[in-house]
C-alpha cells in the first residue's frame, strides 16, 4: 500500500531545515519543528507511546513479501544489479522504480521495492514459512481435533486421534504471520523526521527499518516501510455482574431523575409593560455609496504584496504562500530578532525571527538573504529577495508557542 503524503508544502521544507539550528549543540539529531522555541532543544524522538515491532527477517535472497507488494533488503557493498541478479526481477526497471543507478552503492539493509512480484519466499529460500506474511488466521484443523480430543469419551462409540500437521499426508506449510506495514513514498522536501513525526514512530526505529544512514538521509521516490506496533493479546477484564430476573418478570424500571430531585419553583411575577416614555433605540442607517475600511488588529505587516495562492490549513499548510513579483524585497512582518537561518533539503534558504509574546515567523522560499543569525531588524526592513519564475512567492508562516496559527489575523 502507497501512501502519498499531501504535505508537499514548506511546512516540511521549514521543520526539515530547522533541525540543522540546534546540531552544533546536541550530540544526537534534533526534530526540530519550532514549537517550543529555538534553543529549547525539543525532541521529538520519543513520539511513539507504543511498542514497535522488529522488521521481519528476509530470507536468503533478501525478499520480504507481503500480500500488496515485496521489498528487498540490501547486503552491505550492494549494487541495484546484484539485488536483481538475486531476486530474479530485470534491473532496469528496479531502477527506474525506485529512481536509483544501477551502479550506485547501496547501504547495507536498505529496503528496494520491487515492481513485480517475484518468487515467493519458502524454507527452500531461507524463509520461516511459505508465501506472504499475512495476519494471523484460525487453524481450523487444529481446533477440531483439540475438541474432539476434550470430549468425553461416550460408551460404545469408537474414536481415533487425528493425525498432526507435522504426520499429515497432504502438505501443510507454515504460514507466516504479521502486519503489512505502510509503504510510503518520499516526497519532494520530507524528511525522516517529518515522516516519523507523520506516523508517530520514531525516527530511529524508522532508519532501522529501512536501513538509512547516520544522517538519517533519504532521496525522493524513494519507498520506506513505516514500523508497525507489537500486537499483544488484548488484556483480559473481568466480567460485569447482572442481576437475573425470572422470566417473564421484566426488567426494573430505573427511577428518572426528576423524581429524585424537584423542579425548581416557578416565578409567576409578571414582566412589567412597556409605556410610551420608553425610548425605542434607533436604528443605525448604512451610509450607501462611500467605501469603507475593514477594520483589522493585525500587529504585522505583510512581507510581499501580493496575493495568497494558498491558504493556511492546519496540518496541511501551516503557512501562507503570498505570491509576489521575481526579485522583489521580502520583509520582515514585525521588528525581533533573526532566531535561524537555515536551508531547505532542496538547498533554499529559510529565515526564521523571534518576536516578543513568544511569537515566531518563518519566511521560506526566498532567496539573496541580506541578514544574518542575531540581527535585529526592524518592521519592514528588507530580509530576503523572492525567486524568479513560478517559484516567485513566499512561504510565511506564524508561530505562537508549540503551535502555527493561521498568519491571516496578524496581517494589517
Amino acid at each position: 500500500m502507497i501512501h502519498t503524503a499531501a504535505l508537499r508544502t514548506f511546512r516540511l521544507t521549514v521543520l526539515a531545515g530547522g533541525s540543522a539550528v540546534l546540531l552544533a549543540a546536541c550530540d544526537t539529531p534534533l526534530d526540530l519543528d519550532m514549537r517550543g522555541g529555538f534553543g529549547d532543544g525539543f525532541s521529538t524522538a520519543d513520539a511513539a507511546t507504543s511498542a514497535l515491532a522488529n522488521r521481519p527477517l528476509p530470507d536468503n535472497r533478501g525478499v520480504i513479501s507481503y500480500p500488496n507488494y515485496q521489498v528487498a533488503v540490501a547486503r552491505r557493498g550492494d549494487t541495484l544489479t546484484d539485488v536483481a541478479n538475486r531476486v530474479g526481477t530485470d534491473v532496469a526497471s528496479l531502477a527506474r522504480y525506485n529512481g536509483i543507478d544501477p551502479t550506485v552503492p547501496l547501504r547495507k539493509d536498505e529496503i528496494i521495492a520491487l515492481p513485480t512480484r517475484v518468487a515467493e519466499p519458502s524454507p527452500a529460500t531461507g524463509a520461516s514459512g511459505t508465501g506472504p506474511i499475512t495476519t494471523a488466521a484460525v487453524d481450523i484443523q487444529s481446533m477440531a481435533g483439540n475438541a474432539i480430543n476434550r470430549a468425553p469419551q461416550t460408551p460404545g462409540v469408537q474414536t481415533s486421534a487425528l493425525p498432526s500437521a507435522q504426520t499429515a499426508t497432504r502438505p501443510n506449510p507454515q504460514k507466516q504471520t504479521g502486519r503489512e506495514p505502510i509503504r510510503h513514498r518520499v516526497e519532494r522536501g520530507e524528511t525522516a523526521f517529518t515522516i516519523a513525526r507523520l506516523y508517530s514512530v520514531p525516527v530511529a526505529t524508522l532508519a532501522e527499518w529501512n536501513g538509512l544512514g547516520a544522517d538519517f538521509s533519504i532521496r525522493e521516490g524513494q519507498y520506506l516501510l513505516i514500523p508497525v506496533p507489537q500486537q499483544a493479546a488484548p488484556a483480559r477484564t473481568a466480567p460485569v455482574p447482572q442481576t437475573a430476573t425470572l422470566p417473564g418478570a421484566g426488567s426494573p424500571t430505573p427511577t428518572p431523575p426528576s423524581a429524585a430531585k424537584p423542579l425548581p419553583p416557578v416565578d409567576t411575577t409578571p414582566a412589567p409593560a412597556k409605556t410610551a416614555a420608553t425610548p425605542v433605540p434607533a436604528k443605525p442607517v448604512a451610509d450607501v455609496g462611500k467605501t469603507t475600511k475593514p477594520t483589522s488588529n493585525g500587529r504585522m505587516t505583510p512581507p510581499v504584496q501580493g496575493s495568497i495562492i494558498r491558504a493556511y490549513s492546519k496540518g496541511k499548510n501551516e503557512g501562507i504562500n503570498i505570491k509576489g513579483t521575481p526579485g522583489a524585497a521580502v520583509k520582515a512582518a514585525d521588528s525581533g530578532t533573526v532566531a535561524a537561518i537555515t536551508k531547505s533539503a532542496d538547498g533554499i534558504p529559510i529565515v526564521v525571527i523571534r518576536h516578543p509574546d513568544n511569537l515566531l515567523t518563518v519566511y521560506a522560499n526566498v532567496s539573496n538573504v541580506s541578514v544574518a543569525k542575531g540581527d535585529s531588524v526592524a518592521k519592514g526592513a528588507s530580509i530576503a529577495k523572492l525567486r524568479g519564475g513560478d517559484d516567485s512567492f513566499v512561504h510565511f508562516e506564524v508561530r505562537n508557542g508549540f503551535d502555527s496559527v493561521d498568519p491571516t489575523p496578524y496581517l494589517n
